[in-house]
């Protein structure tokens, strides 16, 4: 990979659909709570926990997962995911109580989706494009990860009614392990892994990356914003099925809304990688924020019938995982590109930060009160707040990158 890879390659596509397997395989968890807690006669709060335990372990996991594959490549890394998250999977479908679940569906699967996701993969992708296409190679990556949301929930369903939670499970363990063959585009990725960085990239060692971000303030200001994102995204992909049934509505509903959702991210992705290589990211960010809370705020003050749900669920994809081409992007534009993993892993823990909160007090929260209705309009005034946030954050590189460019 010492010349920039191609957006149309074979490398590319690879990449692609291992990011597709990722998030697909962990967005599919929401529909195995009600079976699960039936059958061994648990409250959502069960379950719940372990998925908030998931997302907590997925975050602090990621600057560790970024940081061993800054330093040993991606490629070990990922070999690595893969096989924990196949484990989780497995441990998962053999759970025959709360200590189970929380080992297999939290703790293991937590590592293996942080060392094969986001937090890895797209600063490697950002490594190997051209500075011109950095931007929408993040927004590409990032719907891929949509369309794997789109294709493998109704997948991950039918295999639920067909063979039951367990053995499903076992099916999408082997899924896991194919994200081992779809690592290849990595394989020369330690000897090449700096092309595109600058000199000052790579001169500077771990520790002064560390000390220069977490003495930059508006790099904190990118982490309490991930922090909602990921309560919003995390809250809605575990509850929505549960949510959609209080309210009436068949099975088939909630999959054709998480569909849409995925599908409709798959666009929003791309829109955002373009408009992030174009415009300011910060004002991206702000605009995508406030569009969230707009529509959480009207989804649950209109009269709620199948069509508002699939509106909102088209609204929300768009804006579903747009925040990631624009937020990794001020990670590299910030800092560069040699630690983007590190960095931009300890950004993520702050969104699994807001993803175990949004798991938790979703279940929590229900089992106290009977009702989503405080976690869904926490999360729209949170969305609001964070959308403010954004107009403060200096998007320049930092000081170093300036005297350089200089």
């Amino acid at each position: 990979m010492s010349r920039p890879v191609k957006l149309l390659s074979v490398s590319i596509a690879l990449i692609c659909l291992l990011l597709a397997l990722n998030f697909g395989l962990r967005s599919s968890m929401g529909f195995f709570m009600a079976p699960i807690s039936q059958e061994f006669g648990y409250g959502r709060e069960v379950f719940a926990f372990a998925l908030a335990l998931q997302n907590l372990c997925w975050g602090l996991f990621q600057p560790i997962a970024g940081a061993f594959a800054d330093r040993y490549g991606t490629l070990k890394t990922l070999f690595i995911g893969a096989a924990l998250y196949a484990l989780g999977l497995y441990v998962t479908a053999g759970a025959d109580g709360v200590l189970g679940l929380n080992m297999g569906a939290g703790v293991l699967m937590g590592m293996g989706i942080a060392a094969t996701g986001f937090g890895v993969v797209l600063p490697a992708m950002a490594r190997m494009v051209s500075p011109e296409k950095r931007s929408f190679a993040l927004g590409l990556g990032s719907a891929a990860g949509s369309a794997g949301q789109l294709l493998v929930i109704p997948v991950a369903q039918e295999f639920i009614a067909a063979y039951g939670w367990s053995n499903a499970l076992l099916l999408l363990a082997l899924g896991a392990l194919m994200m081992v063959l779809l690592s290849s585009p990595f394989r020369q990725e330690k000897d090449g892994m700096n092309a595109n960085s600058n000199a000052t990239d790579v001169a500077q060692t771990m520790k002064e990356a560390l000390r220069e971000a977490s003495a930059y303030s508006h790099y904190w200001l990118l982490v309490v914003g991930f922090f909602v994102c990921g309560f919003q995204l995390a809250f809605i992909t575990v509850h929505m099925p549960a949510f959609l049934s209080d309210q009436g509505f068949s099975p088939n509903i909630a999959v054709a809304s998480l569909a849409l959702i995925g599908l409709f991210n798959i666009f929003g992705c791309l829109l955002s990688g373009s408009w992030a290589g174009k415009y300011s990211k910060k004002k991206l960010l702000t605009i995508i924020y406030a569009l969230r809370a707009l529509s959480i705020a009207l989804f649950m003050t209109l009269p709620m019938t199948s069509m508002s749900v699939y509106v909102f669920s088209i609204v929300t994809g768009l804006l579903w995982l747009a925040t990631v081409p624009p937020t990794s992007g001020l990670v590299a534009q910030m800092f560069g590109l040699r630690y983007m993993g590190l960095l931009y892993g300890i950004v993520f823990l702050g969104h699994q930060l807001g993803s175990f909160s949004g798991v938790w007090l979703g279940g929590y929260l229900y089992d106290k009160t009977g009702s989503y209705d405080v976690v869904w309009w926490a999360a729209a005034i949170i969305a609001l707040i964070t959308a403010l946030i954004h107009i403060l954050i200096d998007e320049r590189p930092v000081a170093r990158l300036r005297v350089t460019a200089a």
